[in-house]
């Protein structure tokens, strides 16, 4: 019988069985910023411990850089002592630091794959619980806690049980307006926030085939809302292709031996899965959420739902200031935020500079577009991508995670609406007790702002 992938990756990457039966796992690439890994650093500090490879490991600033000034030190001092302490760290054990200004600095998940750091067949962790972006490349790629951080810098080996693995097919072909952010809304909403808890995910068929790489990250971004460890898709002429020619690959014909490698981690056609899902793509309408997680979501076409007996809904209801069996169009919104590692690339301000040209945000909307990277800004720049969003009246902001945690200066004032493209809609998650977050895809992001109220970007854009 074949196997999946994430069989083959982990094949090659176990180590041994620990005492506590689980197994020990080399990490191929390590990726740390600034949230978690001072911490680690002062664990590894205290056992008098170093960095046991230096060069698998790579450090980005992200969550708490401002997205207006850059200039040190930054206003808010704890941040300014994190980035100060991941800068000595870094350079005390030898790791490369894409430090803001070097033209290599962002998200952690979106700079790895732009600079083919990420490549098929890796074993990829980072203290970030979205580390399943990584596996749009064909990557085992796992979010870690702080401890598992300091494990990971001292032995390079991360201890762990293994997955059962999920195929969940998406076969068709999306209709117009529907983006990879609407697929993977969808796909919670139907399997659950908890659905994927001890899996993880293969997304497979015809639509997820059709998906451009940037698309696929998007995917494979959220596989930790829906409760599962990681997601990925399998490696192909896509992913090759994005990663052709890319800083930190093999060049030449060193690149065309890596590819057959590469290729051979695609799950084989007879191998066994644990369970496997398919969904219609036919199925899929643009997609935001009413409530308090990404599962909590309808498509643009429905009413929120009845309170009944359910408690949860209820609840999440009453902090929305939703009504029951009303319609979530028409929703009115205060921030519009586009942006954070599922959708603060170059395509994605791409896809929406082609929508906006000649419009203009609401009076009643603050809208702000944040690059992933400086790559993204750059190349943005280039295509005069911020002046049409700046006529449109959003502010571009320089590259960070911005309001998706708002662990910065971009935050919710009260009890304000935004529309979102990030990945979460916790309470609190962009930095007000009372805040209210509606995740959707960043065209659907747009029509809000332009419209002032959730809107459905098929009709606003005349798709």
């Amino acid at each position: 019988m074949g196997k999946t992938l994430y069989q083959k990756v982990w094949d090659d990457h176990v180590v041994g069985r620990l005492d506590n039966g689980q197994y020990q796992v080399f990490m191929a690439l390590h990726l740390i910023h600034e949230v978690t890994s001072p911490q680690a650093f002062g664990m590894l500090r205290d056992k008098k411990l170093s960095v046991a490879y230096p060069k698998r490991t790579f450090a980005t600033v992200d969550h708490i850089i401002p997205t207006t000034s850059q200039a040190r030190p930054f206003e808010d001092d704890m941040a300014e002592q994190m980035i100060q302490v991941l800068a000595d760290a870094t350079g005390e054990h030898g790791i490369e630091f894409f430090a803001p200004e070097t033209g290599a600095q962002g998200i952690v998940h979106v700079v790895g794959p732009e600079l083919g750091l990420t490549q098929p067949g890796m074993t990829i962790c980072c203290g970030d619980s979205h580390t399943s972006t990584h596996g749009a490349f064909g990557t085992i790629a796992l979010g870690i806690g702080t401890s598992q951080v300091r494990d990971v810098l001292a032995s390079q080996t991360l201890a762990m049980d293994p997955l059962k693995v999920r195929r969940i097919r998406v076969e068709g072909k999306l209709g117009t307006g529907v983006t990879a952010k609407d697929v993977i809304l969808h796909i919670i909403r139907v399997l659950g926030v908890n659905g994927g808890v001890g899996y993880a995910y293969e997304y497979a068929g015809a639509a997820i085939d059709a998906m451009t790489m940037e698309e696929r990250m998007t995917v494979c971004n959220m596989s930790i809302e829906g409760g599962a460890r990681c997601g990925y898709i399998n490696p192909d002429e896509t992913t090759f292709d994005f990663l052709r020619g890319r800083e930190r690959v093999p060049q030449g014909d060193a690149f065309e031996i890596a590819v057959e490698k590469w290729r051979g981690y695609a799950s084989d056609p007879d191998a066994d899965y644990d369970d496997d899902v398919l969904i219609e793509a036919a199925d899929i309408k643009p997609t935001v959420t009413w409530g308090i997680t990404p599962g909590q979501a309808i498509s643009i076409e429905e009413a929120t739902p009845s309170r009944g007996d359910d408690e949860l809904i209820g609840d999440a209801l009453r902090y929305m200031q939703l009504e029951p069996n009303t319609p979530i169009k028409g929703t009115r919104i205060d921030v519009a935020f586009i942006g954070s590692c599922t959708n603060g690339r170059l395509s994605d301000f791409q896809a929406v500079a082609e929508k906006i040209k000649g419009k203009q945000v609401a009076s009643n909307v603050r809208a702000i577009a944040v690059p992933g990277s400086e790559k993204v800004d750059k190349a943005a720049r280039e295509l005069g991508l911020h002046e049409v969003f700046e006529a449109a009246g959003f502010e571009w902001r320089k590259p960070g995670c911005s309001m998706c945690l708002a662990m910065n200066p971009d935050k919710l004032v009260g009890d304000e609406v935004c529309a979102s493209s990030s990945n979460r809609n916790f309470i609190g998650r962009q930095g007000s007790s009372t805040g209210r977050t509606i995740l959707m895809s960043p065209i659907m992001v747009a029509a809000a702002a332009i419209e002032g109220q959730v809107a459905d970007a098929r009709e606003v854009f005349e798709l």
